[in-house]
């Protein structure tokens, strides 16, 4: 067979010519051959099946710059990088599900505004932060903070890693100050959030890290599958804003929040990592990922481009409620178990944190180590209104 006009192998592709053309000008799918008398794009038959590959990957809706790397690999990685891409796409179809019946149930149940029931019980937080530079590393990248209404963790990494999650950290503080109806709790996270994300870029550009923008997020310890260096620049943040009777969560990374509600310890954020993502698609089990040598590998983190979009969700908070925000120098050497141990003996959360510090320094301590702990209590009745005097 000879070669194809770009109309029939459009058809026989399922691309249509525009797209062909893009594809031409980007690299991604140029022609055989252009006739140099009339400047029509003609295509080998053997050019199809890597057409076809890119119109099924460009349904899936994946980046033009992410196709770009799948060809480039052998059958096996493509397919790797593929599950991985899917991964995220249902780890984000998963946050929207859960915005989507929180928004359902507010709309349908309760006022437009989506403000607390005003027979709401008045709660109050008790709260603290440690964080530690471990046994092992020169410097401490983590950064915590606890206040009375933000609590925040943030896991730099590559040169200017510390200053990264400070800034990221800085740019959520003014929510501390400022005042927040809470029907528009997750817009002002979101919006905080991107600035926060700005923050983390000019830390990126200050250290001399001025490579593009990336499809997955970089690891402290080596390059993820989409090729960013380890020396890049970035931040995981993990945070909550306290509203009195709700809690927003904004997360993206491998820092985690936990919370201890009546004696049991669940974890209410997803890593947004390599193997997170080997396991949600049942290659691994998690007891093998605990050990997993690429356990670091990030594909989403604050200045990474595309891979930049965090979790945000809401909460709806109980008195009693203990709340652990903590980086992975805790969670990848601490097991569950024990961590449930120290918040349900702990009596405050002072105590918690240092022995959650503790803990992970007795286990080698091989890096960096942040918790904040905070305690959801009922607020104290108010004292009685004096009598009238006779």
């Amino acid at each position: 067979m000879g070669l194809l006009t770009i109309g029939a192998f459009a058809k026989a592709s399922r691309l249509s010519p525009k797209a062909l053309r893009l594809y031409d000008e980007l690299g991604l799918l140029p022609p055989a051959r252009v006739d140099p008398a009339t400047g029509y794009r003609l295509y080998a038959p053997e050019q199809l099946d890597h057409a076809r590959l890119v119109a099924w990957l460009r349904r899936l809706g994946m980046p033009l710059a992410r196709i770009q790397h799948v060809r480039t690999l052998d059958g096996t990685a493509a397919a790797q990088e593929i599950r991985a891409f899917w991964a995220g796409v249902e780890a984000e179809t998963a946050a929207r599900r859960d915005l989507a019946a929180f928004l359902v149930d507010h709309l349908s149940g309760k006022d437009p505004a989506m403000s607390p029931h005003p027979l709401a019980e008045p709660l109050e937080i008790r709260y603290a932060a440690l964080s530690d530079t471990g046994l092992v590393r020169a410097t401490n990248q983590d950064t915590a903070y606890a206040g009375a209404r933000l609590l925040a963790v943030a896991d730099g990494f590559g040169h200017g890693g510390a200053p990264a999650g400070a800034a990221a950290i800085d740019a959520l503080r003014h929510l501390e100050t400022d005042g927040i109806p809470a029907g528009h709790l997750l817009n002002a996270l979101e919006d905080a959030v991107e600035q926060a994300d700005l923050a983390v870029r000019e830390v990126r550009a200050a250290s001399g890290d001025t490579g593009a923008d990336i499809a997955a997020g970089p690891s402290p310890t080596g390059p993820s599958p989409a090729g960013p260096s380890p020396t890049e620049a970035g931040t995981t943040l993990t945070a909550m804003l306290w509203t009195g009777s709700q809690l927003a969560l904004v997360h993206i990374g491998d820092s985690r929040a936990y919370v201890l509600r009546d004696g049991d310890l669940f974890q209410v954020t997803h890593d947004h990592t390599v193997v997170q993502t080997m396991v949600d698609e049942g290659r691994l089990t998690p007891e093998e990922a605990v050990s997993h040598p690429q356990r670091s590998l990030l594909i989403r983190a604050l200045g990474a481009g595309e891979a930049a979009t965090p979790d945000l969700r809401l909460h709806d908070a109980r008195p009693g409620d203990r709340y652990l925000l903590c980086s992975d120098g805790l969670t990848t050497v601490v097991p569950t178990d024990d961590i449930r141990r120290v918040l349900t003996a702990a009596d405050d959360p002072d105590q918690a944190v240092r022995e959650l510090v503790a803990l992970a320094n007795g286990s080698g301590g091989p890096d960096n180590v942040s918790c904040v702990v905070a305690d959801l209590n009922r607020a104290p009745a108010p004292p009685p209104s004096p009598s009238p005097s006779s």
